[in-house]
């Protein structure tokens, strides 16, 4: 095999056999397909989609070609994955309700893309807290707190590193193929036996229409499933911020307020809803419903909470953290207030919009160089459908100086429109299952 013949294959259109996929996946981790021929590859995909076995088959490549953890462990092994949005901090919430509940969550997470926060950059809030582990320590604080949200080690499904650098700069992001065998490889490669998927669909999603959420759901479910994961998805509402707030520190503050009962609302109603359907598939309960109960008062009891601060400890981060966690997390020196200029109901909010000024604000990376500034961000932004008078805040905006507050004031009062009262999306607009 050659990645000539390979690309030959998909210029004319012909599906690729699973062996020629294996062989494109090994490739790609150890160097004997050059960048081009990555770029040819990613295209022809793009040019030519693959059959569903043929989809499974190179999610399968990909995640055999570093190393799958395997765990030995008294629970099933369950993780999460979201397609990406903003204020969506259920990862910070949902680990450790799921250990709680008696299931282990090696959750291999990621840092932010593009408009959509990171969650290894809001756990990097937490002074002391290391997020890059080594397989040696995951197993440790896995075993010890019941759940880590840590880095993917360079073992980990090295093929997908590669191409999704190239795919990044050829074009060829949208692949729903690239896409499922992008997420699937390295959750997979993490030894899971049971996922829950997070498919945003909205102003503040990648996905903007309710049938490409649906599509790539579907994907999504069926290629994990024949993989051997049982996996479920929900395809849930991102026309506005999960959490009244964007950025690293503040809303690890809203993760905490959930944790420690000191708020509810929409952060806490999906995390509920993911861990009930992640249970449910772990076989941990007989139906997502009851799955959701046992997760909900993970949360009330504050065993969720106590399974947080023994994770946040186990990583470096401070003891106490979920004692004081307000005495921990960094403050901006300005916070500015942003008032509406008008009266009415907030009628739309372009997420993607907050999310490049929480960017703009140094609360993300334009550049893979980038530092975070982990106490930037906005806090208190208005929900869909609230009524607003004339000076009364839609916003506060957090920044480390007096004019790229002013730049964010702008930016949230152009992507906060007002208009006639109207009902917010449901929270879940679709569930996709086996």
């Amino acid at each position: 095999m050659e990645a000539r013949a390979l690309l030959s294959a998909l210029r004319r259109g012909e599906a690729p056999a699973p062996e020629a996929l294996a062989w494109a996946a090994a490739a790609l981790a150890d160097g004997r397909m050059s960048d081009a021929q990555a770029g040819a590859f990613a295209m022809g995909v793009c040019r030519a989609p693959l059959s569903p076995e043929a989809r499974t088959a190179l999610t399968l490549a990909m995640r055999d070609s570093g190393r799958v953890l395997a765990w030995d462990l008294d629970g099933p092994v369950v993780d999460k994955h979201s397609t990406g949005g903003v204020g969506d901090c259920v990862s910070l919430v949902l680990a450790p309700a799921l250990a709680a509940c008696g299931v282990f969550v090696p959750m291999i997470s990621g840092r932010g893309l593009g408009h959509t926060g990171g969650t290894l950059d809001k756990m990097e809030a937490i002074p002391g807290l290391r997020v890059d582990l080594e397989e040696r320590q995951l197993r440790q604080v896995v075993a010890r707190a019941g759940c880590a949200i840590a880095a993917a080690s360079a073992e980990l499904a090295p093929a997908d590193r590669r191409l999704y650098a190239v795919r990044d700069v050829t074009g060829t992001v949208e692949s729903l193929d690239l896409i499922t065998a992008s997420i699937l490889s390295k959750k997979l490669a993490a030894g899971l036996d049971a996922l829950v998927l997070d498919v945003k669909l909205g102003s503040g999603a990648f996905m903007k229409t309710r049938e490409a959420a649906e599509a790539l759901a579907a994907a999504l479910v069926a290629t994990a499933n024949a993989a051997g994961c049982r996996t479920s998805a929900l395809v849930t509402d991102m026309s506005q911020p999960l959490a009244p707030a964007l950025g690293n520190a503040l809303e690890v503050e809203e993760a905490l307020k959930v944790l420690t009962g000191a708020a509810r609302g929409r952060l806490h109603d999906l995390t509920v809803a993911l861990g009930g359907e992640a249970l449910a598939r772990a076989g941990g309960a007989g139906e997502a419903a009851e799955g959701a109960g046992r997760i909900a008062e993970a949360i009330a009891s504050g065993a969720a909470a106590e399974r947080f601060g023994r994770m946040v400890a186990a990583m470096g981060g401070p003891v106490a953290f979920v004692e004081d966690w307000r005495r921990f997390l960094p403050e901006a020196p300005v916070i500015r207030e942003v008032p509406a200029t008008g009266a009415g109901h907030v009628a739309a909010i372009d997420g993607e919009a907050l999310g490049l000024a929480v960017v703009d604000l140094g609360g993300g990376r334009k550049v893979e160089s980038d530092r975070v500034d982990p106490a930037v961000g906005l806090s208190e932004v208005v929900a869909l459908g609230a009524r607003v008078d004339k000076g009364q805040p839609l916003a506060r905006v957090h920044a480390a100086r007096e004019g790229q507050a002013e730049a964010a004031v702008r930016a949230v009062r152009a992507a906060i429109r007002l208009g006639a009262a109207g009902e917010a999306p449901p929270l879940v607009a679709e569930r996709v299952a086996p």
